[in-house]
């Protein structure tokens, strides 16, 4: 149980990459830049604004560059790009990405299905981007996917998970983020795990991405904090999945977190009201409902009028 609420919980925003990846209706550059350009007013350290992948694996992303150099960048925002290989690297730092980050996949099977490569393929081709990046002060960060478990092989073992965390450090990878990315975590297993991660990594270096596929993501974060984690992805709306994981669906909604932290005193510095106006808006830009919860209900002060 959490005893110190003192901490800072950093919430980093994924919807414009992670949250639009899976959408099957086009969403129009200026849109999505607009949607990044407010996104940068709400109090983010870090937003991740779009992937430079291949347009036939991702097509509703596949104008990268052109939303990394329309939007009005905000002083204090580092604006990531998930990137897959050396050319994606190359594309990213050409349209002025600030971070890079770099996946793998825990599993060999959801590598294969994600990456179209062996693990150690995967490894090894990060090598040349870190020597591609090097001199050029953007930061890298990279990434276990299916770090929890495995929609094709299911649970993934610890020591799996730490070996590719010591992997991306000897490449002097800093930054790492454990990904729930189809949302088979567990509170018990998300303490065991980060807790174990701590001993290698800062926290300042470490972030938590869940999903909350199975309801559990909030679940997760409260558990994450309280081993130690401060850095956690979310998206607007709880948009997001994976579309080469079977199952996966939303990210945890960045305004429920948001709330979930005002609501018992943890410190996150963003904009809830403005989240809130955002995420209603999704709607209407997406053509559909998104899971989030406090944008339908409100918050708790939020009153309605005494019925008569």
């Amino acid at each position: 149980m959490i005893t110190d609420y003192s901490q800072t919980l950093i919430v980093q925003e994924v919807s414009p990459r992670d949250g639009l990846q899976i959408e099957p209706t086009w969403v129009e550059t200026a849109d999505k830049i607009a949607l990044i350009n407010q996104l940068s007013l709400a109090g983010f350290s870090r937003i991740e604004a779009g992937s430079f992948v291949s347009p036939k694996a991702i097509p509703a992303l596949r104008d990268g560059e052109q939303v990394f150099t329309g939007i009005e960048r905000q002083p204090g925002v580092i604006y990531v790009a998930l990137i897959p290989n050396l050319k994606g690297a190359q594309r990213a730092l050409e349209a002025g990405a600030d971070e890079l980050n770099l996946v793998m996949s825990a599993s060999q099977t959801h590598n294969m299905a994600n990456m179209r490569m062996r693990c150690e393929d995967s490894m090894a081709a990060f090598g040349d981007i870190v020597s591609f990046a090097s001199g050029s002060g953007v930061r890298l960060n990279g990434s276990v996917a299916t770090t929890f478990g495995c929609p094709f092989e299911g649970q993934i073992d610890e020591d799996r998970v730490l070996q590719i965390v010591d992997a991306y450090q000897e490449l002097g990878i800093a930054g790492i983020t454990l990904a729930d990315t189809t949302g088979m975590a567990n509170p018990r297993q998300v303490d065991r795990l980060v807790r174990r991660v701590l001993q290698r990594v800062s926290a300042a270096d470490l972030t938590l991405h869940f999903h909350n596929t199975r309801g559990l993501g909030l679940c997760n974060v409260l558990a994450a904090y309280e081993a130690g984690a401060r850095r956690f992805d979310a998206a607007l709306g709880g948009l997001g999945g994976c579309p080469f994981a079977p199952g996966a669906s939303g990210n945890i909604c960045t305004e429920d977190l948001v709330n979930l932290c005002d609501e018992i005193g943890i410190h996150t510095g963003i904009d809830l009201p403005l989240l809130l106006k955002l995420s209603r808006g999704l709607p209407d830009l997406l053509g559909h409902e998104v899971p989030g919860q406090l944008a339908k209900a409100g918050r708790n002060c939020d009153l309605h009028p005494i019925p008569t």
